[in-house]
């Protein structure tokens, strides 16, 4: 049986000033930037007992936290904060998945160093990023991917939570669907609409109807809530784009209604750019409309770009120019695609650096698809990718 560990740096943007910054420890503090339009990067655990998350407008995060601080970005420091954790666990196995620059997952079966135990290593793990880069890493540890992230988004902040295969069952029986990995809003009202709100009750469905009403989804999301994940873990997964997509509550009647939302969701897709540490050179923009009809554009831009502003550009171009709102809109998206290594950001500054965020993972998104509890990079994976994508075919779940 495979030993995963899903490893998560706390706050990782936040700690990394609060590290080097010695006077901002125990301060609210908001890494991004202050100005009217500016966005929320990560905030420090302080700032978000009063409600500070991610991709939160900075106006409306001073307001919910007076004595916030707002902390100009550094990308280059925590690309290469990023860059020692990821050293240190490679140092355990060869199998690394790095979803961000804080986040990764490692299959620990057969170690290249320390005890044949997921659970130590990762204790292990824990106290030497600690003692190496002074920031606190939280992991989950389990059979398998899913509940390795689960655990982790548990653990935090600064904890350690293992799953065995024979708690599996009773871990997941009260988890909210919402949790598992593929469901985002949409899906989750829809599975709430049939009296499907857990996984518990997930899985006492017919996958069958559920395939039948869901697609391949369905079936995936059966087995999800069976603890049966048998995606591997891939250090060479290659990313083929990043976005991120916010549905309304209230639809949006206008482009100019539509334009009002673009600050937040481009600050997000840029965000998951920089901590996937890439760029872009087609930027595109996707609307649903309240009969779920879907219309994308996209625009190949002169160099590649990444940052929240140069997305917001040709976002509001195609807005005005290429997309047509005919109908009320329940969803905006904006992503990034013919994606290229971002080596430039790792040894200069990045224009516009206080409009710069990096990508959910969580990684969110989800990323980051997967989601996070308490983490604030992951708050903006949940509230960016609403609608994520149906597993990749090739990732099939366990039978």
């Amino acid at each position: 049986m495979r030993r995963i560990v899903h490893l998560d740096a706390d706050a990782f943007y936040a700690a990394v000033e609060q590290r080097d910054r010695p006077q901002l420890r125990g301060r609210p503090i908001a890494v991004g930037s202050g100005a009217r339009r500016g966005v929320v990067m990560t905030a420090s655990y302080e700032a978000r007992r009063f409600g500070v998350r991610s991709a939160m407008p900075s106006a409306e995060a001073a307001r919910l936290c007076p004595e916030l601080q707002f902390v100009p970005p550094r990308m280059e420091a925590y690309a290469e904060a990023g860059r020692a954790l990821l050293d240190l666990y490679r140092s355990y196995t060869d199998l690394v998945e790095p979803l961000a620059l804080d986040e990764a997952y490692l299959d620990v079966t057969d170690p290249k160093r320390g005890p044949a135990s997921g659970t130590r290593i990762a204790q292990a793990i824990r106290r030497e990023a600690r003692e190496a880069t002074g920031l606190i890493v939280s992991a989950g540890v389990s059979y398998c991917k899913l509940l390795a992230k689960l655990a982790s988004d548990d653990a935090k902040p600064d904890g350690l939570l293992v799953v065995p295969p024979g708690e599996a069952t009773a871990f997941l029986t009260g988890l909210p669907v919402r949790r598992i990995h593929g469901v985002g809003p949409r899906t989750a009202a829809r599975l709430a609409s049939l009296g499907i709100d857990t996984a518990g009750r997930l899985r006492e469905q017919d996958p069958a109807e559920l395939e039948a009403r869901f697609g391949k989804l369905g079936r995936h999301l059966w087995h999800m809530a069976r603890g049966e994940d048998d995606r591997p873990v891939r250090p060479d997964r290659e990313r083929k784009s990043v976005s991120s997509e916010t549905t309304f509550e209230r639809d949006r009647r206008d482009v100019d209604a539509l334009l009002a939302e673009l600050p937040a969701v481009c600050a997000a897709t840029a965000r998951r750019a920089v901590r996937a540490r890439v760029r872009g050179n087609v930027v595109v923009v996707k609307i649903k409309d309240a009969d779920h009809r879907i219309v994308t554009r996209q625009r190949r831009t002169a160099r590649p770009v990444a940052s929240a502003a140069e997305l917001r550009a040709v976002a509001a171009e195609l807005l005005r120019d290429r997309v047509p709102v005919g109908r009320p809109v329940r969803l905006l998206g904006v992503g990034l695609a013919g994606l290229v290594p971002d080596a430039a950001r790792e040894v200069q500054p990045a224009l516009f650096p206080d409009l710069l965020v990096a990508s959910v993972d969580p990684e969110a998104e989800r990323a980051r698809a997967d989601g996070g509890r308490d983490d604030g990079e992951q708050d903006d994976a949940r509230r960016s990718e609403p609608d994520r994508a149906e597993p990749d075919p090739a990732e099939p779940a366990a039978s």
